[in-house]
């Protein structure tokens, strides 16, 4: 098992930042890719941004690319998404997961693992 417990997200006017971070505990080893999605009220769960446990590589969804940033530190299994320049359509909320296989990483059925969630809220 591997537990993800994001940090508390906050609110944030336009064109403000913040920065959330999911720390991993449990059979980390066993886990391919850490991801961050969102889901807004009615809508589907969405994919943010990824990265590659061991590879490091990175990918974002069109919507956050230029903005968003996904990190890690390695020595705290700490997955970090700095968001910059964040609009009221970044509403949600933020969790993230873990993926054993890593195959399609922008797809919520590829992860085996989430945390509970944290709730961001950007006002214009």
């Amino acid at each position: 098992q591997v537990q993800l417990v994001e940090s508390e997200g906050g609110l944030a006017q336009a064109g403000n930042s913040l920065r959330l971070s999911c720390v991993a505990s449990g059979r980390t080893a066993s886990t391919a890719v850490i991801g961050w999605f969102r889901q807004a009220p009615g809508k589907e769960r969405e994919f943010v941004a990824a990265i590659r446990w061991v590879s490091w590589r990175i990918g974002y969804a069109d919507p956050v690319k230029g903005r968003f940033t996904i990190s890690r530190d390695n020595t705290k299994n700490t997955v970090y998404l700095q968001m910059n320049s964040l609009k009221p359509e970044d509403t949600a909320g933020y969790y993230c997961a873990a993926s054993k296989s890593g195959g399609t990483w922008d797809k919520s059925v590829d992860y085996d693992y989430w945390g509970q969630g944290t709730q961001v809220t950007v006002s214009s």
